[in-house]
């Protein structure tokens, strides 16, 4: 392949980026999410501090012994349901930071790639704010066929649950709900009663180790797929936004040295 060369990963910079984010997956589950072990034993210890702080308030001429005992079961289902929540949030925190670095370091890589070959902020302004899907174009102009592939399918439910976390309902929860409802736990399972998606909201959303696995699994695909050069010989259908906003980058490079 000949030509001039427009985007390249270098292999030390590939490597520090999937090094990177072996490390962030590894910590968080080491310093975050490992903490949410054993909830069982943490709920039990709960209760028995519950105990030892109200023991003072036992009365035997008014209190029944199994009062106490059961009030601090209570406290311990409470304290138990309560850590869930806070496993399950957690885990969204850190799958929302995965994506978000991986999305920011994408669009980082290309910027700086285009600053080498062409001068003015539009274009770079169009890459930082372009969704998903315009970036997929701009990518599978490269003869790159990344929507095809498992991995950015991956990414594009990460998107979605990311993006339910971060706002709640709307426009990502209905397709969420219509293509991946897999993300919305069913707290009626096994009842048969109100089953439906339509019934799932964005406090329904989960996603489990397994699943915060494949979404590490496909930023390391990813990274490792990028083409190592693309040549101008090989950028065919560059997508409308991005032609626009580098000619309209030439055109007031020209208009400002005509001044």
């Amino acid at each position: 392949m000949s030509g001039y060369v427009l985007f390249q990963m270098w292999g030390p910079f590939r490597q520090s980026l999937i090094k990177g984010h072996l490390f962030y997956v590894e910590q968080a589950r080491k310093r975050l999410l490992s903490q949410f072990d054993d909830i069982s034993a943490d709920a039990d210890r709960a209760a028995e501090e519950w105990l030892e702080q109200n023991s003072h308030r036992f009365d035997p001429d008014r209190h029944d012994p199994g009062e106490f005992d059961e009030a601090a079961y209570d406290h311990s289902i409470e304290f138990y349901g309560l850590l869930s929540d806070m496993h399950e949030q957690t885990r969204l925190s850190v799958v929302a930071g995965m994506f978000h670095e991986w999305d920011k370091q994408l669009r980082d890589w290309l910027v700086r790639e285009i600053g080498h070959w062409h001068h003015g902020g539009i274009a770079a302004s169009k890459v930082w704010s372009a969704d998903l899907g315009q970036i997929a174009d701009l990518l599978e102009c490269f003869g790159w066929n990344v929507r095809n592939s498992s991995y950015f399918r991956a990414l594009d439910e990460c998107r979605l649950v990311v993006n339910v976390y971060k706002h709640g309902d709307g426009k990502s929860l209905d397709e969420l709900r219509d293509k991946f409802p897999k993300y919305l736990d069913d707290p009626f399972k096994g009842t048969g009663a109100f089953s439906d998606t339509k019934y799932r909201d964005h406090t329904h959303l989960r996603v489990s180790d397994d699943q915060f696995q494949a979404f590490s699994d496909a930023i390391l695909a990813f990274w490792r797929d990028v083409p190592e050069n693309v040549f101008d010989s090989q950028m065919t259908d560059v997508p409308d936004w991005f032609g626009k906003a580098i000619l309209k980058d030439r055109a007031d490079a020209k208009q400002a040295s005509n001044t």
